[in-house]
C-alpha cells in the first residue's frame, strides 16, 4: 500500500476512527453489563471485546461450520471460521490504511458471523422458515442471532468462576447485527443515530461507525474471492465459464493485464487497492466506478453458478430433514416444569441430544435455580419454562449453535437403532 497514493490521501479517516475526542467515542463504549477490571489493564476495551470473542464457544464452533460447502472434508476448502479470519485480514489491512481503529475493526470481523447456523445461508433459511409457521416472534437471520449469541447465549468465567455474559461494547455489537455482506450501494457512510440494537430490522441501517462500514465491505470481498477457489477445487465451473470469468475481467480495460486470470488474492488486492484510493469522508468508502462494477458481475457470477448450482440441492435437502425432524423431537418433550425429568427418562436412548439440551435448559432458563447456582451460572435467564414461546425459542437457539458435525451426529443418533 505504501506507494499507491500520495502521502495527503494516507489516513485521510484518522478524524473518523471511534477513538477518544470521536462525538461517538462514549456511545460507543457503552456495554452491556460490567466487566472486572484488573488493577494494570493494559488493553483498550475494543482490545478486551476481541479476547472475549476469540475466547468463546462460538468462534471455536466456526471451524466446524458451513462457509459454502457443507460438512467438507476437503482441508483446503473454506469453513466459516476461515471467512471470518479473511474478513479479519481485509478489514485491518483498509483501517490502517484509511487511519481508521484497527483494534475495532479486528473484533466486530471476529464477531461478526458467531450467530451462523448448521448449514450455512441454507440453514438459516430453514430456520426462518420454522420460526414464521410457528409464530415465534423474534425473526431468524444470522446478523441479529451473532448479537443474540454475545449479548445472551455466550458466557466466560470470571475471577471467581462464575459465567457471565460477554457484556460487549456497543460499537462491537453494533458492527456485528448491521454487517451484511449482500451490500449493493457505492459510497458506504455510518448512520449517526444511537439506535437500541435489539430493536433493529434486517436492513434497516448503515452501522454506526465507519469501522463497522469497513468489516460489511470486507465480508462481501473475502465471499466473491474464495469462492471461486473452492468451487474449482470441487469442479463446478465449466471451461466455458471460466471463458466467462476471463471475459468479465477483460470487459475492464484497466485489468486487461492486471486480471487475466480471477483468482482471489489478485481480485481482493485489486478492489481493496481501488477502495483506499478512491475513499473519502466527503464521498464515504467507494470504489471506483469500473471496479464496483466489476465486483458486482463477479458477485453474480458466484450467486448462479455455486450457490445455485444443482449439485447443492441433495444438500439442502438433507439440510431440511435433520433440522426440522430435531425440532420436532424436541419440542415434543415439553411439559413445563417437568420437561427436564422427561429429558433424563430419555438419556439412554438419546444421549447426546437429550443431555446437552437438559444443561441448555438448566443455563439460560428458570427450569432449575438450584442446578444454575451450583454451576455457578450467572448469565442472564432468556426463558420462562412456563411459556411455551420460549421453550420453542430455545430449541431454536440450540440447534443454531449446532455445528454441522454435530447435528449431524445428533441427527444420526435419532434414527440408529
Amino acid at each position: 500500500m505504501e506507494n499507491l497514493y500520495s502521502e495527503h490521501r494516507k489516513q485521510q479517516f484518522r478524524y473518523e476512527a471511534i477513538s477518544r475526542g470521536n462525538p461517538k467515542w462514549e456511545n460507543s463504549l457503552i456495554r452491556t453489563g460490567d466487566l472486572s477490571h484488573k488493577e494494570y489493564e493494559t488493553r483498550s476495551e475494543f482490545e478486551r471485546d476481541y479476547n472475549r470473542i476469540l475466547n468463546s464457544s462460538a468462534y471455536s464452533r466456526l471451524k466446524h461450520k458451513t462457509q459454502v460447502f457443507f460438512a467438507t472434508n476437503n482441508d483446503h476448502v473454506c469453513t466459516r471460521i476461515e471467512h471470518v479470519n479473511i474478513v479479519a485480514s481485509i478489514a485491518k489491512t483498509i483501517a490502517r490504511s484509511l487511519g481508521l481503529n484497527v483494534e475495532l475493526v479486528e473484533a466486530i470481523a471476529f464477531g461478526h458471523d458467531l450467530g451462523h447456523s448448521p448449514f450455512g445461508h441454507h440453514g438459516e433459511r430453514i430456520i426462518a422458515k420454522i420460526m414464521d409457521e410457528e409464530n415465534i416472534n423474534l425473526p431468524f437471520w444470522h446478523e441479529k442471532n451473532s448479537l443474540r449469541i454475545v449479548d445472551y447465549i455466550e458466557t466466560l468465567p470470571n475471577r471467581n468462576g462464575e459465567h457471565e455474559n460477554l457484556a460487549l461494547t456497543y460499537a462491537v455489537r453494533d458492527g456485528i447485527v448491521c454487517h451484511c455482506g449482500e451490500v449493493d450501494e457505492n459510497g458506504l457512510r455510518p448512520r449517526n443515530e444511537f439506535i437500541d440494537l435489539d430493536k433493529m430490522f434486517k436492513g434497516q441501517c448503515m452501522p454506526y461507525t465507519y469501522e463497522g462500514c469497513v468489516v460489511k465491505i470486507s465480508d462481501k470481498l473475502a465471499y466473491i474471492g474464495r469462492d471461486i477457489e473452492d468451487a474449482s477445487l470441487y469442479g463446478f465451473f465449466t471451461k466455458r465459464d471460466y471463458v466467462t470469468l476471463k471475459q468479465i475481467a477483460q470487459n475492464f480495460t484497466k485489468h486487461k493485464m492486471k486480471l487475466r486470470q480471477i483468482n482471489p488474492t489478485s481480485l481482493i488486492y485489486e478492489l481493496v487497492t481501488d477502495l483506499c484510493m478512491n475513499s473519502s469522508p466527503d464521498t464515504g468508502l467507494n470504489f471506483s466506478a469500473e471496479n464496483y462494477e466489476l465486483m458486482n458481475q463477479i458477485k453474480k457470477f458466484v450467486f448462479d453458478k455455486v450457490c445455485m448450482n444443482k449439485r447443492l440441492e441433495p444438500f439442502m435437502d438433507y439440510a431440511n430433514l435433520v433440522i426440522r425432524t430435531i425440532y420436532k423431537v424436541l419440542q415434543d418433550y415439553y411439559d413445563g416444569e417437568n420437561t427436564i425429568k422427561r429429558l433424563k427418562k430419555h438419556t439412554k436412548i438419546y444421549p447426546l441430544m437429550t443431555t446437552d439440551f437438559r444443561k441448555w435448559l438448566i443455563k439460560y432458563s428458570n427450569i432449575d435455580i438450584e442446578s444454575r447456582a451450583k454451576r455457578k451460572y450467572k448469565n442472564k435467564i432468556i426463558y420462562d419454562i412456563h411459556n411455551f414461546n420460549d421453550y420453542r425459542q430455545a430449541i431454536i437457539d440450540f440447534i443454531s449453535c449446532m455445528t454441522d458435525k454435530y447435528i449431524m451426529k445428533i441427527y444420526n443418533d435419532l434414527i440408529t437403532f
